[in-house]
């Protein structure tokens, strides 16, 4: 037998490795995940005492990231399963379960017995069988004050038609995890990387698993080619010949003792399934798209719409400075064509309204109105006939009609193009990460997510849709306004400078100077229809300033102005 490469015995070393630390992470984490079993335990046994379905129609959900938003596979509706919300003090994970209804722009919440426990960072997806199925896998629960977890395995479905939750007790499926990807391929799901964390250690993982749907049994898969390396939260999406594109993520590496650092990936690859009929032979292919690809990031918002298009929306880029971490978040829209292996950066069309050019014919200097010959032909139509005569002679018979119609029309466009040139200001979703995201009749709904302005994280709950084929605009579904959120610190100085920031709170001080300094009476006032984007204009030196007041002089313009930004909207939406 021939002696091995270098670099299989490094690929076998590697395993080894990771195999020693995820025993050394179970055994550290034990102890807390025992900790957390209790409370998981008393849940479900509350959860037991449940024997009937109850709906309620409620005004919409709570705040919350890392839940999962589904398409229902045979109704105009979506399904919001889990998810957690931090108020700065505590950590709080739900099980709830949200229908919303797409047409009547409405949500109910069901309550139905025999639920998974409460979890957030998992993953869904559904099937159209049986009337509708959705399917959850792992995930994790958290301490009240975020410092353990416990992280789940169990898979669940939901029988949308009996509105009933089923636990599969499959054997050989994929460790506890959560920030793992999950799609469905054909008749199957897979399940790729994740991570387990306690509070001693971590460890990310770059396996991948397959859920037979027919059978109900899991297998682990070892394609051929080199893969991508461990990773949670990258962006994960099959195509309708069978294949599945993965796409960035994001890990960390102990860099001391003490001491993390981030690493956040844009690579690229295709699990390819080079099987013939019944059998699957999966094999790792690195892509290289061309195009405009993002920058940099995670927690991006996907969904893939059924021509082949992964549709990108928003995410974060950490800036790591010693200990210091700041975020810088996004509200930009990436299409991947996954065909092309192409990416797209999408710029809204109706947001380039006031550069459209008027198609009107000129005038003259006594105000007669000239039309351009695009114009005139639009108004009437030439008829070409040709004739061949009996000596053989070829005739050519030209007619102009005139079309009144097409004139009503061409009236009309240029009526639209003129109110398209008064535009006022551009309505979108702020920038945010962990999102959710989903496509439904060709419309692109986000929803949810959290962005972070200093040191207080603000969890969203509202909820926007763009049409895809015209990309003009998006469409404002449910607004809520982030800065009434309860926000708790343990140092009072870091709370006042948090809710100056989000445009400040009445609280009763003894000194009323100070009282007005930090409920926002001292900002820059919003003016009577004062479109947003003007208000910004007029006040961006003054929030400038006050972002570097909280930031220290020193920070880069970059992250002064972003945070410059999300205060001022705050305030904005807070005072219009």
């Amino acid at each position: 037998m021939g002696k091995k490469s270098k670099k299989d015995k490094k690929g076998k070393g590697a395993d080894k490795n990771a195999a020693k630390m995820e025993k050394k992470i179970v055994k550290h984490s034990k102890k807390e995940e025992e900790d957390l079993e209790t409370l998981i335990a008393e849940f479900r046994q509350l959860d037991a005492k449940k024997t009937q379905i109850t709906e309620e129609a409620c005004a919409h959900p709570l705040p919350r990231l890392n839940a999962s938003l589904s398409p229902h596979p045979e109704k105009n509706e979506f399904i919001l399963f889990g998810g957690e919300y931090f108020n700065g003090h505590k950590t709080f994970l739900y099980n709830e379960l949200y229908f919303y209804n797409i047409k009547k722009n409405s949500w109910t919440k069901l309550e139905i017995p025999n639920s998974p426990a409460p979890r957030s960072a998992h993953q869904a997806v559904v099937v159209p069988q049986d009337g509708g199925q959705l399917w959850v896998f792992g995930g994790e629960f958290a301490s009240p004050n975020g410092e353990q977890f416990y992280h789940y395995k169990d898979l669940w479905v939901l029988y949308l038609a009996t509105k009933t939750w089923e636990q599969i007790k499959a054997t050989g499926g994929p460790s506890g995890r959560s920030g793992h990807r999950m799609v469905v391929c054909k008749r199957q799901i897979l399940v790729f990387g994740g991570f387990h964390e306690s509070t001693r250690d971590f460890i990310y993982y770059n396996d991948l698993y397959s859920f037979n749907l027919d059978t109900f049994t899991w297998s682990k898969l070892f394609p051929s080619g080199t893969g991508p390396c461990p990773r949670s939260g990258c962006q994960m999406a099959s195509t309708t010949d069978g294949n599945v594109v993965i796409y960035g993520g994001y890990s960390k590496q102990r860099v001391k003792k003490d001491v993390e650092k981030g690493i956040v990936y844009s690579d690229m690859f295709l699990l390819k399934n080079e099987g013939k009929e019944c059998t699957d032979k999966w094999v790792w292919v690195r892509l290289n798209p061309t195009g405009l690809k993002p920058s940099p990031r995670s927690g991006f918002s996907l969904a893939v719409a059924p021509n082949n298009r992964a549709i990108f929306f928003g995410g974060v880029y950490d800036e790591e400075e010693d200990e210091d971490i700041q975020g810088e978040f996004f509200n930009d829209i990436h299409i991947y064509d996954m065909v092309k292996n192409r990416w797209f950066a999408v710029e809204l069309k109706g947001y380039k309204g006031e550069k459209k050019k008027r198609r009107r014919g000129r005038k003259e200097e006594d105000g007669t109105e000239v039309k351009s010959e695009k114009q005139d032909l639009q108004t009437s139509t030439e008829i070409v006939k040709e004739i061949v005569t009996e000596d053989g002679t070829l005739m050519t018979i030209k007619q102009v009609i005139n079309n009144p119609d097409a004139k009503a029309d061409t009236e009309s466009e240029e009526e639209k193009e003129e109110d398209a040139s008064e535009t006022g200001p551009i309505i979108e979703p702020c920038a945010r990460s962990n999102a959710m995201g989903v496509i439904k009749n060709g419309l692109f709904y986000i929803y949810g997510g959290m962005f972070e302005v200093g040191d207080r994280q603000f969890t969203l709950n509202d909820l926007y849709c763009i049409d895809l084929h015209k990309m003009n605009e998006w469409k404002v579904l449910l607004e809520t306004d982030p800065k009434n959120q309860d926000w708790l610190e343990s140092d009072s100085e870091d709370e006042e400078e948090c809710e100056g920031a989000a445009g400040g709170e009445d609280e009763e001080e003894e000194d009323d100077d100070e009282s007005s300094e930090e409920d926002g009476d001292d900002h820059p006032p919003v003016q009577s229809e004062e479109p947003y984007s003007e208000y910004l204009s007029r006040t961006e030196s003054y929030w400038i300033q006050l972002a570097k007041d909280n930031l220290g002089q020193t920070a880069k313009e970059k992250k002064a102005l972003k945070m410059a930004q999300a205060m001022a909207k705050t305030f904005y939406d807070g005072n219009v």
